[in-house]
């Protein structure tokens, strides 16, 4: 019976991986509320990642797919399957690197600092003033997140607020909850210029590197994803849509 039962697991598992293999389908799990990576327009999503993805997409000859989700669920739905690769403006850390796999990186991202105009954070440094214990908003486990709780919180010179996206930490900046919002540099501006009485700080708060994410047991689309990306990258296909969505300074 022991024996007979492996047999239909095993045949189970094939014939799974066999239908997955004929879908030749590529999901790219993402949250869409980070412009101009990933944002509705209208009913679809587009975006940087979304369009660099359906670019590796078409050069591997798949079906390409979106799925929108909270951004702390992305690991988890790529780990478990349900999502073939995680891009999100998803930083590189060695924390992530323990659960999932790591693509070459395409994009260099910067960690901003909304305030509102009359606020007396100026730069940076004043989030690190002792005794001050300013209120941060962030989105939940993003970089904004982890960096901020160990940089600031767990030293004891701010409070955390963890929100779902970072719209809802922008509004609760525009309705004094908090004192100011921890996200990357180009959602920031598109949230400020959607927000009369808010501006980016100078200074940046970190400097780090995005790449897509594929589970640890999932090698070889791995192998394949990079060597699709970095032709990509040779090519000026990557800078050239990085380009429509950000222009030049």
């Amino acid at each position: 019976m022991k024996k007979l039962l492996a047999l239909v697991l095993t045949l189970m598992m094939a014939l799974s991986f066999t239908a997955a293999l004929a879908e030749n389908k590529l999901s790219m799990a993402t949250n869409a509320s980070f412009p101009p990576y990933e944002y509705y327009d209208g009913e679809a999503i587009v975006g940087i990642d979304v369009e660099i993805c359906a670019a590796i997409a078409e050069k591997l000859g798949m079906e390409f797919e979106v799925v929108d989700m909270d951004f702390d669920a992305i690991i988890g739905a790529v780990q478990s399957g349900k999502a073939d690769v995680g891009m999100a403006g998803m930083t590189v850390t060695e924390e992530r690197k323990m659960m999932i796999n790591f693509s070459s990186s395409y994009a260099t991202g910067i960690q901003s600092v909304i305030v509102k105009e009359d606020s007396p954070i100026t730069c940076v440094d004043d989030l690190f003033v002792e005794g001050k214990n300013y209120k941060i908003g962030v989105q939940l486990s993003t970089t904004g997140d982890l960096y901020s709780t160990w940089d600031l919180e767990d030293a004891g010179l701010a409070t955390i607020n963890r929100y779902p996206n970072g719209n809802d930490a922008t509004m609760a900046l525009v309705a004094d909850k908090i004192d100011c919002v921890i996200i990357d540099n180009e959602p920031a501006k598109a949230y400020v210029a959607a927000n009369e009485g808010l501006k980016v700080l100078d200074t940046s708060y970190a400097v780090e590197e995005y790449a897509a994410c594929i589970a640890k047991d999932n090698t070889e689309l791995l192998e394949k994803f990079d060597a699709a990306l970095n032709e990509l990258i040779a090519d000026g296909t990557v800078a050239g849509i990085i380009g429509k969505y950000i222009k030049a300074e």
